[in-house]
């Protein structure tokens, strides 16, 4: 019965184009988990924001299409289809770059926490009794929102003041310093003018 014998660079080509295709698409299903897994060690790269292992996985199953390519199509072998292999490599390292980086900016931005606003100002929208709950206008992601607070210090609606921590899903704020008190303004110098007494009579 007759063996079929596979050449040993085809074997290769179809590996890479496996292995490398099939990585490629579970970290396109599960948000770039080999990604994930080299950053959690410390020695993730990336590229424009975006992790370099979808983009090297899409060059090693480019690289495998390509030399198939190569050595099935056009009857190349060797060197040659290992460059037609490259060639598809970086076609296929530039697109995925360009895909994930389009869906990176697609994703919408983080959602602000109220861990975020302490250290920010906000203005008192209904006042806030001593230990109680009131709320305040503050700034966040270019919109205003109105959040709960609370203070230690009764503050009234209107009163400028800074968040200073978190209290579950309220702020915590306290009046914002006001400005340094103006140095007292020295007292003038006075100048005594010489007392000129009348001259004696002579005697």
């Amino acid at each position: 019965m007759p063996t079929i014998t596979i050449p040993i660079e085809d074997f290769v080509f179809v590996v890479c184009a496996l292995v490398g295709g099939g990585l490629l698409l579970i970290t396109v299903l599960v948000d770039d988990v080999l990604g994930g897994v080299l950053d959690a060690l410390h020695i993730g790269f990336d590229i424009g924001g975006v992790s370099l292992m979808p983009p090297l996985l899409a060059f090693v199953a480019m690289f495998g299409v390509g030399g198939i390519i190569a050595t099935q199509t056009f009857d190349v072998h060797g060197g040659q289809a290992a460059l037609i292999g490259t060639g598809f490599g970086a076609v296929g390292f530039g697109l995925a770059l360009t895909l994930f980086r389009m869906l990176r900016k697609a994703e919408g931005t983080r959602p602000f926490s109220l861990q975020d606003l302490v250290g920010t100002e906000a203005a008192v929208s209904t006042a806030i009794p001593a230990g109680r709950h009131g709320s305040v206008y503050v700034r966040a992601e270019g919109q205003t929102h109105e959040i709960s607070a609370t203070s230690s210090t009764e503050v009234a609606a209107g009163t400028i003041v800074k968040v200073t921590g978190v209290a579950g899903t309220a702020l915590i704020v306290a009046p914002a310093s006001s400005a340094a008190p103006a140095a007292a303004a020295a007292p003038a110098p006075t100048t005594s003018e010489p007392s000129i007494e009348p001259p004696s009579e002579a005697s």
